[in-house]
């Protein structure tokens, strides 16, 4: 008896096993039948030209990516990260072109492009941080208080130029202020500007979040907020600082693309927030909490990247194009619950 049974009891254990290791590299499978579906379909895919086109395109992504990434760890989500890059983008083009203005001494001051930069990323963290207020203080939904920021910076963002675009944000020697195209637009060693600064914020970020106190302690409130309160983590703390690196990414963001256009448009950013939750979403992480890397976000990033340029080179509509992403966003989350289920 013993004989016939054990063959039967291991076999679908063995696929079982099976399926959950297929699913764990799923989004590392699914970048490598992109790659290869868009090689064959469009001959200069893999030219080296656009290969440096996409991964700029990529940057964009993957650094949005990687502040939500944060936020969804604890459970929550920000929806405001597309409006907080454009709001960011208007910021530095008239910072640029007008300065800043101090009315009471009757001066204009133009920062710098590093005073400049480092004045926009603290704008954003500090909208970042007034969505964890909202989120926290006043437990309002992160769904509800992160839209409401999204409407709040694009209508501020339209009333800085009436709806108009900064231009020419080449920067005036004689200010101080020029290499602002740089940022979005300049090469080291070959490389974009935007993926040395992907590569160093993908690794301060996998760092904090894998080696420190506070990134086991983001992972403690997403997997459950009531045994982190207990544990003593100061949950509001977490929040705060979560939503403020979202905030924060979204300003680098928005900055790379004016500096890369050399001009800024209030309208700049519209549908990042969905491209960044898509690339965390794909990478493995959980919307519920608790799970997910920065290496999965980074590998998400890479596939919303490549689907969206592959698409644009071998002539897919723009509709289709949503039709097709929303498809394997869609197909991301079910998979992700597929293998929960699985263990």
């Amino acid at each position: 008896m013993a004989t016939s049974i054990e063959p039967q009891a291991v076999e679908p254990q063995g696929k079982a096993q099976a399926m959950a290791l297929l699913l764990k590299f799923r989004t590392v499978l699914a970048l490598v039948v992109v790659v290869a579906i868009f090689a064959v379909l469009a001959p200069n895919f893999l030219s080296l030209g656009n290969a440096l086109i996409m991964l700029k395109h990529i940057a964009i992504v993957a650094i949005l990516a990687i502040g939500m990434t944060f936020v969804i760890l604890t459970g929550g989500i920000d929806l405001s990260v597309g409006s907080i890059a454009g709001l960011a983008g208007m910021v530095a083009g008239a910072l640029i072109l007008n300065g800043l203005p101090l009315t009471a001494l009757g001066l204009v001051i133009y920062p710098s492009v590093p005073l400049m930069v480092a004045m926009v990323v603290t704008l954003g963290a500090a909208l970042g941080l007034f969505n964890g207020l909202m989120v926290n203080r006043f437990q309002v939904a992160p769904f509800i208080a992160t839209l409401g920021m999204l409407y709040m910076a694009r209508g501020a963002a339209m009333l800085m130029s009436n709806g108009a675009t900064f231009p020419n944000l080449v920067g005036n020697p004689a200010l101080g202020n020029e290499g602002f195209s740089w940022l979005g637009a300049g090469m080291v060693l070959g490389i974009p500007v935007p993926v040395w600064i992907l590569a160093i914020i993908a690794l301060g970020a996998g760092f904090v979040a894998a080696r420190t106190t506070f990134g086991r302690r983001v992972y403690a409130v997403g997997g459950s907020e009531r045994a982190a309160l207990l544990s003593g983590v100061r949950v509001d703390r977490i929040k705060y600082a979560v939503y403020a690196i979202s905030g924060a990414m979204a300003a680098v963001v928005g900055m790379l693309v004016a500096s890369d256009l050399e001009a800024a448009h209030p309208a700049s950013g519209e549908s990042f927030e969905l491209s960044s939750i898509a690339a965390v979403v794909l990478g493995g992480a959980s919307l519920t909490g608790g799970r997910g890397t920065i290496a999965g976000t980074l590998t998400g990033a890479c596939v919303i990247g490549v689907l969206g340029d592959g698409m644009v080179m071998v002539g897919i509509s723009e509709f289709w194009q949503m039709v097709i992403k929303g498809a394997v966003i869609v197909t991301a989350v079910v998979l992700d619950r597929l293998q929960e289920r699985l263990g």
